[in-house]
């Protein structure tokens, strides 16, 4: 009898040490001070896809089409009197049309690396305080004039009649 009480108390204590330790794991804080912006505590603001004409000399030459997204504090970005999407277009088409920091006309010299931090800095700079930390690439591409008709054409033509089997052509 002695032994059965003794062997309850015993699951009893190993049960109870076992479940006090699961719970001091389970709520330790985690050390975030190592990992970078990819793991938490920035937003991520996608913008719209952006068509913007490369112009030269007064005329379209071609079309710069694309997505970006950004990684941004998300405080600052809830305290913003307008949402950042409008923000962010109306700096890059104030980079690319009005000020032509980039030569969009010139595609062979173009610089990733360069459009990313010039963005990323003007916003910045715009908004007087480090709320942009990254700019990411989605979707980019550079369609001249002539690719623009040439698929509005394609749209236009009728599809290539379609044989049926057993027709003699």
């Amino acid at each position: 009898m002695i032994k059965l009480v003794i062997s309850g108390v015993w699951i009893c204590a190993v049960t109870l040490a076992s479940v006090y330790f699961s719970l001091q794991m389970a709520s330790e804080p985690n050390d975030k001070g190592d990992q970078s912006d990819f793991f938490g505590g920035l937003d991520y603001v996608r913008s719209d896809l952006m068509s913007i004409p490369a112009i030269h000399q007064g005329e379209v030459r071609g079309y710069f089409i694309t997505r970006l997204v950004y990684t941004a504090e998300p405080d600052v970005l809830k305290k913003l009197s307008l949402p950042p999407e409008m923000l962010i277009t109306d700096e890059l088409f104030s980079l690319l049309v009005g000020e032509r920091v980039i030569d969009l006309t010139r595609v062979e010299e173009f610089d990733l690396e360069a459009f990313r931090v010039v963005i990323r800095d003007r916003l910045n700079e715009r908004l007087k305080k480090k709320v942009f930390h990254e700019v990411l690439v989605e979707q980019m591409e550079f369609l001249t004039k002539a690719e623009v008709r040439n698929k509005a054409r394609q749209r236009r033509l009728p599809p290539p009649p379609v044989k049926s089997v057993g027709e003699d052509g």
